[in-house]
């Protein structure tokens, strides 16, 4: 049998994160569990945000069960986010603060204000974009 292949994926849900462990040993594919943990939009002045720095947190403590656990030869690393959010990053690509999180009300009547500026339609021609109200 050749070499195995391991790869920890991190999967950022809404409420929870865990990381899993993919082995691969040229026929199958093995899943494990490695580290649970709860995804919490924190509220700043009224605001909710993805609480980034307690994600990356998770991520090392993930890569350290990994290891804790004989599991020290990962070949691979991936992290499966939300669709609908996104961090602004600055001239240095360093993330300016936290980022929104959808469940925020702050663009609550945007598609309204964009539709006077583009038609519906059109946007959705260029983009494919679902028009769900939580979709940044």
């Amino acid at each position: 049998m050749g070499k195995k292949y391991k790869f920890l994926a991190f999967d950022f849900g809404a409420s929870s994160g865990r990381a899993m462990l993919a082995t691969f040993d040229g026929e199958k594919i093995t899943l494990e569990e490695k580290h649970r943990f709860s995804n919490d939009p924190v509220n700043i002045n009224g605001d909710l945000h993805w609480d980034v720095l307690r994600l990356f947190f998770e991520i090392k403590q993930g890569i350290l069960k990994c290891a804790n656990s004989g599991d020290r030869d990962i070949d691979c690393i991936g992290i499966d986010t939300w669709g609908v959010d996104y961090g602004l990053l600055d001239e240095n690509d360093k993330l300016i603060g936290n980022p929104y999180h959808y469940r925020d009300t702050r663009t609550e009547g945007m598609y309204d204000e964009a539709f006077k500026l583009v038609p519906k339609e059109e946007i959705f021609k260029e983009t494919g974009i679902a028009f769900n109200w939580f979709n940044t």
